[in-house]
């Protein structure tokens, strides 16, 4: 199926020319120089289809092995008492993304190079050594979760190990954007044999309900244990390396404002199948092991198969490790060009999955070094695969929030996105986000370095002296207030066209003073915790 598109790209500020042309989509064409407007609903739907993939890859990628770890561990523990969490976090992820495809779309430029062109090198560096460090501790956790459903299945897993890597490396480096984009798409319809298992458990849907609508927390659980285990499930749900995918994901595929309304379309069914994929976990999870000995000490995903097998029979625990194996392959290839794209991006190499390997080789290289330390880790004997997983979770609680703080600060700069800056509504309710992950981050990393002394106490302290310290800054910086109102005549922009100008052209960063008291709190938060983190990770490292 092909149809027709043209964009204006003279103003256009890509650094890489193949990220301008027509979009090639696993399920259409959409030619670069066609105006059409697309009339009925069939010209719509094909439409839709070219269009579809960023959203759907990033959101479902999401639910990866660490995902099928957090989700059914809250299932095991607890039951579906923490349901609830799913359902807030719902606007959070569209608010997150949608943002990041905005930026995609009308800058042509990825998010770490943004990064360092407004905020300056050291705030470029760190968002790339960051973004480095913890997607390659991630892809760990990926191919721990291969070796997990490999050896449930009774499969050698060195063998399968290699395979699972060799695989994601082959799909993307074959200089054909499409063909992975349907290798990934076929990986994300490979994440819905979670919903037969559901299905096979037969949960109770009443329970279900109450869970997914009614917010509590878990009888009889220890409040601590309860809030650690809600960072986690924030933590796997928005992750850094999803505004990083994202937004270059959406350059390489040629999207432009133009189709904005069909890539929020694809966000939104990437969320449903996301929230679908992490709501049947939790539920079958907790229904497999209800009034059972294993209730509330979770081990391992290998542990929950054994469990849905015990409960459900021998193809509710195949079918689970399958789709823990599928969720791994996916998460590996989309964390893996995360990095490759920032990379690319940052250093002005040639950075595409249009591109050959002969045509890309510094992209494609960092790409499968990263999947291949992984694979080579999982494969070492005696590796520290226990802390290198809590790591993962640790630092990514940590690092956060300050991926949320860069993205909304891009979307208010007018230089950057024009007409399609942050409505006033938006910035406060992501900046509400921010003072949540923030709270969250904290709690986090108290507990990580001083476990015996994180009580409800410690929690609700730092949860209001932290509301209240960030209601004071707010004030006091004036972001409450009704900003003035616009000057600009609005027929000066025309949005479907308007792209970002070459980065040489554009002007200083205008940093306002609420930015500025952002950025020094987010500096001394990431410069302490970040440091006590890895002050803890190597001292137990050294005593293991």
């Amino acid at each position: 199926m092909t149809i027709h598109v043209s964009n204006d790209t003279a103003r256009s500020a890509v650094i890489d020319e193949v990220h301008v042309g027509h979009i090639r989509g696993a399920f259409g064409t959409i030619l670069h120089h066609d105006t059409g407007p697309r009339r009925g609903w069939r010209r719509r739907l094909q439409t839709l289809l070219a269009i579809l993939g960023p959203g759907l890859i990033v959101m479902v990628g999401d639910n990866d092995a660490g995902a099928f770890g957090t989700y059914t561990q809250a299932g095991q523990n607890y039951g579906v008492s923490l349901l609830w969490t799913l359902i807030f976090l719902i606007p959070v992820l569209y608010v997150n993304q949608e943002m990041v495809l905005r930026l995609g779309a009308v800058t042509g430029v990825g998010h770490a190079r943004l990064i360092f062109e407004r905020f300056g090198k050291f705030w470029g560096a760190f968002s790339v050594i960051d973004l480095f460090i913890l997607n390659a501790l991630t892809i760990v956790t990926e191919f721990i979760g291969v070796a997990l459903g490999l050896g449930y299945l009774g499969l050698p897993k060195e063998l399968g190990v290699v395979l699972a890597a060799v695989a994601v490396m082959g799909a993307a480096a074959t200089g054909d954007f499409r063909r992975f984009e349907r290798f990934a798409l076929a990986l994300v319809a490979g994440s819905l044999v979670l919903v037969p298992i559901f299905f096979m458990v037969h949960p109770p849907y009443g329970e279900i309900a109450h869970g997914l609508f009614v917010p509590q927390f878990p009888a009889g659980g220890k409040l601590s244990d309860v809030m650690l285990l809600v960072i986690a499930i924030v933590g796997t749900t928005i992750a850094p390396w999803q505004l990083f995918f994202q937004q270059s994901y959406v350059i390489d595929k040629r999207i432009t404002p133009r189709f904005m309304r069909y890539e929020r379309v694809d966000l939104w069914l990437g969320i449903v199948l996301v929230v679908i994929g992490a709501s049947a976990m939790m539920a079958f999870a907790a229904a497999a092991f209800a009034g059972r000995p294993e209730f509330g000490n979770f081990t391992d995903a290998a542990g929950v198969a054994a469990g849905l097998e015990a409960h459900a029979g021998k193809i509710a625990g195949v079918l689970f490790a399958i789709g823990l194996i599928d969720a791994s392959l996916i998460g590996a290839a989309a964390v893996s060009l995360s990095t490759a794209y920032a990379i690319g991006d940052v250093f002005s190499i040639r950075h595409s999955l249009h591109r050959k390997v002969k045509d890309a080789k510094g992209f494609y290289a960092v790409y499968c070094a990263l999947i291949v330390i992984a694979a080579g880790l999982v494969l070492t004997p005696n590796a520290p695969l226990g802390l290198l997983t809590n790591a993962v979770q640790t630092l990514a609680g940590v690092l956060l929030p300050s991926a949320t703080v860069f993205l909304l600060l891009l979307c208010n700069d007018k230089q950057v996105v024009g007409p399609w800056a942050n409505s006033r509504g938006l910035n406060l309710f992501t900046g509400a986000v921010i003072v949540v992950l923030v709270l969250l981050s904290v709690i986090l990393t108290v507990s990580v370095l001083f476990p015996d002394q994180t009580n409800e106490t410690v929690i609700f302290a730092i949860l209001a002296g932290g509301s209240a310290l960030a209601l004071i800054a707010a004030l006091a910086s004036g972001v409450l207030k009704r900003p003035p109102a616009a000057t600009e005549d609005p027929k000066v922009w025309n949005r479907e066209m308007w792209r970002m100008p070459a980065l040489s052209q554009l002007g200083p960063a205008q940093m306002s003073r609420a930015s500025k008291i952002w950025m020094i709190v987010l500096r001394g938060y990431l410069v302490l915790a970040g440091g006590l983190v890895l002050v803890r990770i190597v001292t137990l490292a050294l005593a293991s």
